[in-house]
């Protein structure tokens, strides 16, 4: 069974998404929802979600292959998947050397964690990889769905398509903002991805496309605050989401910053189609 991505999904936290705003996001025209950072292994809170809803996709963004045994993924996977045919995905990642204990050859690890879902009956258009360099979005050609990235820019999703071909998907995840005070709007962005651009994996996947030590130095620059989180009034958002989608992405994944973040991504959502 193929599974179908309309241009929007949603990024809730793993350990907190409820019900409630899975309902939410489906009924705001959502056709995703990703479960942020490391969900366990068990993959409860996937399931907690897609008993909640109609027709919604759930996937992890991401499982961490050093944290969440293979062998339970994928038996927790055929449960989920029994019941609810067609609406699981399982986004797995390699982490970062700066936060994972163990890190080691990410690939090789990746290519073994996909050995073990293969050889469980996990099927590998069921499976995304977290790819931001040229190898690992090869072995997503190779060996899975496609790829879903934090992090990137249209410039990387135009390269990501290019390598996996035109029948994987590619999902890119951007922050959005709902704040028309460029100012203040940028300085939440800062504080948003400060974290984030401390990991090398990171930076070094954003020096590729083009962006310097300059704007890669805290506090960053403006350009690329910008392009790593939408800000803006909705019709702004929306403008960087068709932005992600001509080049190439099947879906752009929303990470609502701020206060009410489900108010956030209704008011998105009704800002017009984006397809």
């Amino acid at each position: 069974m193929t599974i179908e991505l309309g241009p929007l999904g949603a990024y809730l936290t793993a350990a907190e998404a409820t019900a409630a705003e899975a309902v939410a996001l489906e009924e705001a025209g959502y056709d995703a929802v990703w479960l942020a950072a490391s969900p366990s292994a068990d993959l409860l809170a996937a399931e907690r979600l897609l008993d909640a809803t109609g027709r919604i996709v759930v996937g992890t963004s991401v499982l961490n292959v050093w944290q969440a045994d293979a062998e339970k993924v994928a038996d927790a996977y055929h449960r989920i998947a029994g019941r609810h045919p067609g609406r699981l995905l399982l986004g797995i990642g390699a982490g970062h050397r700066e936060v994972d204990a163990g890190y080691a050859s990410p690939l090789a690890k990746i290519a073994s964690y996909l050995d073990t879902l293969t050889a469980a009956g996990v099927p590998a258009g069921r499976v995304l990889l977290a790819a931001l360099g040229p190898k690992m979005l090869r072995l997503a050609a190779d060996r899975a769905a496609g790829t879903l990235t934090l992090q990137v820019t249209p410039e990387h999703t135009r390269r990501a398509r290019a390598i996996v071909g035109p029948d994987k998907l590619v999902i890119p995840g951007h922050g959005v903002l709902l704040d028309t005070d460029t100012g203040r709007a940028r300085a939440t962005a800062r504080a948003a991805v400060r974290p984030m651009l401390g990991i090398a994996n990171y930076a070094t996947n954003l020096r590729r496309t083009g962006y310097t030590g300059e704007d890669l130095t805290d506090p960053f620059s403006d350009r690329l605050v910008d392009a790593l989180v939408l800000h803006g009034d909705a019709p702004a958002v929306v403008a960087g989401i068709r932005a992600e989608l001509a080049a190439g992405a099947n879906q752009v994944g929303l990470h609502a910053i701020g206060y009410d973040p489900i108010g956030v991504l209704r008011t998105i959502a009704r800002a017009g189609r984006v397809s």
